[in-house]
């Protein structure tokens, strides 16, 4: 799975499906003047499935869509497949590159420009904001209280609590869907979590698709809901706070230290709460009720009535190479960034997911106690030569990733830099995650250099959307940088990485004008690395079913001698197969279905919170699986007869797939 990068959290089924959400917007004087805004549920943005989105859409529009115009914007959920990113570094906890994962993520966003453009008509956008409380909270405060106390003095919380909503409306006025901006992590789901899913974002999205359209299914909407992630770096849906999780230590139960995190000394027992934590919890109420907070605020929102957004239609990108770019700061100071290098307390993790060894957050040393990583980090990585050490300082570099080319490039050295512009309304494209702090700093700069060259008036409105196009990890201030903490440590480009955004995405606005219709300087494009991919993973060789039975037969059945109620969890077990064999993509491995008459009908499906698919292998010599299905019954539901279906593909010894449906004994919700 992609984003705690443990190699222990591999996928075993489905909590709720992984989408792409697409956004067309034209202007309506010259059509061909337009963006796309793609709104995926995954970790991130990569540089291989992007080049594959853009090239696939630039075939079948051609000159409509390009590499100029298309946005490709991750939810950072940590609970969807991992092998999609080109670059070798997030890699390796999924064990190298996955092609049916990175497939399906370019064909459904294809398919979803595809659905977007068909639909395109004449209509209205408006902009609004609210304030949404207990959604986030800041994961590194110390880091955060690092900033000058004049500019914190400036801001009432340590996180943004701001959603920005971009509302679409057809020619009658009637709202056809809306893309909203707020920074919270996908980390709602916790890492002992194995079930594929779409973490806040797409619960939120989930709630509100559903409200609209309650009588369709997820997938099947008309309405579209966006919720989007902003400058996410620093912020955490764990909101009740970071403890301890130390049975038998007398710090078991307390807060962890505030500096670094620990608990003991040590990182591995400091674990953030959410606001459903249990001590049994994978998270998946803490996810509904974040999810929530933001469903709730987008419903505002929709509810009011918001600012016209007006003026043209225009999208600028360019590639800027980060290794040693030098620059002038503001000050009239020549700086440079760096190659790309992980510190140490990049391997402490967060208190969303915490790391292992001796490594803790706050490291800007290398005295680390553990004398093994400094005898082998340089057989995983070379040791940084003396031009590095000096440009990533004060960061220590554990992982000199800039100068790691075997067997291909570990992490990127050159960033996608991409602004959408609609009206007054401006979208920076972030190839990574800012921390609050960052975003507030690059948004100000960017809006300064809009209203001052003239762009923009003063209404000009400036919003971030990342981790997008390319992951290039983290962006923190240089005064967080100094702190090193996760968010420091990972911010590979060194300290002055903000001040290297903040100074092209400022140059580049003049670019946003409708009168330029040059395009702007660029470097080259990265180098392409999917054909040098390498993958770890076996194919699925064969399945068989439980001796006596077949594919799809029932193992354990439901309850028929009295009903079920609302809360109540009905399951049942099947002889399975390899979900592998086929994704089933724009279809679903299992449906809830209710009887009327002689006729079934599915009234849930994968996508649906309430159901949860769940895959297990019981023989890997003798290829038998089992398939368990639970539906959590949910308040309102109506009173009848209903079944549970399994919807499997099998793969012979020859290789040969055959699909087969099994079903659950009928029972009964009163």
């Amino acid at each position: 799975m992609m984003g705690y990068a443990s190699l222990a959290q591999t996928d075993t089924g489905l909590h709720m499906r992984q989408r792409s959400r697409a956004f067309v917007i034209a202007d309506q004087s010259d059509s061909n003047n337009r963006i796309v805004f793609i709104n995926a549920d995954i970790a991130m943005g990569d540089t291989g499935v992007r080049r594959s989105i853009v090239g696939n859409l630039s075939a079948l529009y051609p000159g409509v869509y390009d590499n100029t115009n298309i946005a490709f914007v991750g939810t950072h959920q940590h609970s969807g497949v991992g092998g999609y990113l080109e670059d070798l570094l997030p890699q390796i906890t999924a064990l190298g590159y996955v092609p049916e994962a990175a497939d399906a993520i370019v064909k459904g966003t294809v398919l979803a420009v595809q659905r977007a453009t068909d639909s395109l008509a004449p209509g209205s956008l408006t902009l609004g904001n609210t304030t949404i409380l207990n959604a986030n909270a800041n994961r590194s405060p110390s880091a955060y209280l690092a900033n000058p106390a004049e500019e914190r003095a400036r801001y009432q919380y340590d996180q943004d609590k701001d959603m920005t909503l971009l509302r679409f409306n057809d020619a009658s006025g009637n709202a056809r869907g809306f893309l909203s901006f707020f920074a919270v992590h996908g980390t709602s789901i916790y890492e002992n979590n194995t079930l594929v899913s779409s973490d806040n974002k797409g619960m939120a999205a989930f709630l509100y698709e559903s409200d609209v359209e309650p009588d369709s299914m997820p997938g099947n909407n008309t309405f579209v809901a966006g919720f989007t992630q902003s400058n996410v770096g620093d912020t955490s849906p764990n909101t009740l706070g970071a403890f301890c999780e130390s049975p038998g230590q007398p710090w078991d139960g307390q807060s962890c230290s505030f500096n670094q995190s620990t608990c003991g000394g040590t990182t591995e027992d400091c674990h953030g709460r959410g606001p459903g934590f249990t001590a049994d919890s994978y998270g998946f109420e803490s996810n509904r009720i974040i999810g929530t907070y933001q469903y709730q605020g987008a419903k505002t929102l929709m509810g009011q009535s918001l600012a016209a957004v007006t003026g043209p239609v225009k999208a600028v990108h360019t590639y800027m190479n980060m290794s040693f770019r030098e620059f002038t700061l503001a000050n009239g100071t020549n700086v440079t960034t760096c190659p790309p290098g992980m510190g140490y307390s990049f391997a402490a993790g967060t208190t969303d997911g915490p790391g292992a060894f001796d490594f803790i957050q706050g490291e800007n040393s290398t005295n680390v106690n553990n004398p093994l990583w400094e005898l082998v980090k340089g057989f995983v990585t070379p040791l940084p030569p003396p031009e590095q050490v000096a440009c990533q300082y004060p960061k220590p570099v554990l992982l000199d990733t800039g100068y790691a080319h075997l067997p291909y490039e570990w992490s990127p050295n050159t960033v996608d830099i991409q602004m959408l512009r609609v009206g007054q309304f401006v979208m920076l494209i972030m190839p990574g995650e800012l921390t609050t702090m960052a975003g507030r700093r690059l948004r100000e700069a960017v809006r300064a250099a809009l209203i001052s060259k003239g762009i923009v008036g003063d209404d000009a409105y400036v919003v971030i959307a990342g981790p997008a196009n390319t992951y290039a990890h983290y962006v923190t201030t240089r005064e967080e940088y100094g702190v090193q903490r996760y968010e420091g440590a990972s911010t590979i480009f060194g300290q002055f990485t903000l001040e290297s955004y903040i100074d092209k995405y400022s140059e580049l606005v003049t670019y946003l004008s409708p009168t330029v219709t040059s395009s702007p300087p660029s470097d080259p494009a990265p180098p392409e690395q999917t054909s040098k991919a390498i993958s770890l993973r076996t194919g699925v060789v064969f399945d068989a079913p439980t001796i006596f039975k077949s594919f799809g037969d029932v193992l354990g059945d439901v309850k028929t001698d009295s009903a079920y109620h609302a809360g109540d969890s009905v399951s049942a077990q099947f002889v399975g197969a390899n979900p592998r064999n086929n994704l089933r993509l724009e279809q679903t491995f299992l449906t809830v279905d209710k009887q009327s008459g002689s006729t079934w009908t599915p009234v849930k499906s994968d996508s649906h919170p309430s159901t949860l698919y769940q895959w297990v292998r019981t023989d890997t010599i003798l290829g038998t699986s089992t398939v368990n299905i639970t539906w959590t019954i949910e308040e309102g539901t109506p009173a009848g007869s209903y079944r549970l279906t399994y919807y499997g593909d099998a793969k012979s010894i020859g290789g040969k797939i055959t699909p087969f449906v099994g079903h659950s004994s009928t029972f009964t919700v009163s």
